[in-house]
């Protein structure tokens, strides 16, 4: 296969936008970060701009690489909107190591802090705090074939921070705490693929959340760390657990109508022979689901939420899957497939660029991020659509989800 030939990127592709402009004015804090390693004082690129570089990255489907992002730097709409001059490929490669991504988690938080629930009703009343745990790994595959082995040996050599599998692979791994009812993230670490998530999540944990979390994370050690923290779970586990019961809940009908099949509070996780790390008890609810073959099986739930209706435990979990769906927004429609720094640090602050660029959406919108609104969003700023018909497809979008969420209830 020849090599593809890349399009060049014109002005009239970029468009300023309303939204874009608020970017500047959130970054302006990180405008001095890596200013004490410029001895001389000439540094012309800041990190600010670099972060607003990527957040382009995400908002523009034209630019698809580094090199289109180095590009773009060139046109005089992108330097009057971000207030940088043309930057070199260099520069932008070296930024990745340079500045520091720990302050984009802190935008990230302070972002989720202003959204509000764009799901209501009983279940979010009575799940308040729901928040979805899980990890996704992106891959970063070299591959002998496409690359020279002295290119190879410094790939690899620049990646070995990140090895998966073999000599062949390379992964990271993004740790994400989902907001269900905001549908936005609020807190977010990236590590190697190969790693411990439940240490990660004990890492992590906040006050006043309701985790929810699949089998990866059975461990009964964070279950009593989540508690110590003043948050709750709901967990499922392995089928095979034993365990000590206290109390067999009879079953209401809303719970029998949500699959429930038994609700008990147990005295104790494990047997006797072993240390009981769960300092009070919980509760195991199964429920009885169906597989997409149409095969039955059975969740096995632990939470510790002893005042939950054993249905609103049932469907706490089936919450679960809004990270997965989010997971799979960010890879396909945001386009987090492709890595563009081999840097620690420059996956890190890609990862929470996209994280930011999925808040602004849902700040801007008030709605969750959806295919259709963020093709408008990129066509507006490619200069195909209107601000007026942006902003009539983001009314169209909230009429339908509220329409949705009413059917729900």
């Amino acid at each position: 296969m020849g090599r593809r030939t890349r399009q060049k990127i014109e002005a009239a592709q970029i468009q300023g936008c309303k939204y874009f402009q608020l970017i500047p004015e959130l970054l302006a804090r990180l405008h001095t970060q890596g200013t004490e390693r410029d001895k001389a004082g000439n540094r012309e690129f800041f990190c600010d701009q670099y972060v607003s570089l990527l957040l382009l990255y995400f908002f523009s489907p034209v630019v698809t690489s580094l090199n289109g992002l180095q590009e773009a730097t060139g046109l005089d709409k992108v330097q009057k909107l971000l207030g940088i001059k043309r930057v070199s490929i260099g520069t932008l490669s070296e930024s990745a190591g340079v500045f520091d991504s720990e302050p984009l988690l802190e935008i990230i938080q302070e972002l989720a802090a202003r959204t509000v629930p764009v799901v209501s009703g009983r279940d979010a009343e009575a799940l308040h705090g729901l928040t979805a745990v899980d990890g996704s790994v992106l891959k970063a595959l070299l591959r002998m074939a496409l690359l020279r082995k002295a290119l190879l040996r410094m790939a690899r050599a620049r990646m070995a921070w990140a090895l998966w599998q073999d000599e062949q692979h390379r992964g990271v791994k993004l740790h994400l705490h989902f907001d269900v009812f905001n549908a936005v993230p609020r807190q977010a670490s990236v590590t190697a693929a190969a790693c411990s998530e439940s240490a990660e999540l004990a890492s992590t944990l906040e006050p006043n959340r309701l985790y929810v979390t699949d089998r990866g994370y059975q461990n009964d050690a964070l279950f009593q760390q989540i508690i110590t923290a003043k948050s709750s779970f709901i967990a499922r586990v392995k089928d095979n657990i034993a365990y000590e019961v206290l109390e067999e809940r009879e079953l209401t009908d809303a719970a029998k109508a949500a699959g429930v099949v038994r609700d008990v509070v147990l005295s104790r996780l494990g047997t006797s022979h072993h240390k009981n790390e769960i300092q009070q008890p919980v509760r195991l609810v199964v429920v009885q689901a169906t597989k997409a073959d149409g095969a039955p099986y059975e969740l096995w739930l632990i939470t510790d939420r002893l005042d939950l209706d054993a249905d609103l435990v049932a469907v706490g979990y089936r919450y679960r899957w809004t990270v997965e769906l989010f997971f799979r927004w960010l890879k396909s429609i945001l386009g987090m497939r492709h890595l563009i720094s081999d840097h620690r640090n420059g996956v890190t602050m890609q990862l929470y660029a996209a994280l930011i660029a999925s808040l602004l959406m849902v700040l801007w919108t008030g709605l969750k991020p959806n295919k259709r609104t963020w093709e408008m969003t990129q066509f507006y700023l490619m200069g195909w659509a209107s601000l007026d018909e942006l902003e009539a497809n983001i009314e169209r979008q909230r009429i339908r989800q509220e329409r949705q969420a009413a059917r729900k209830r």
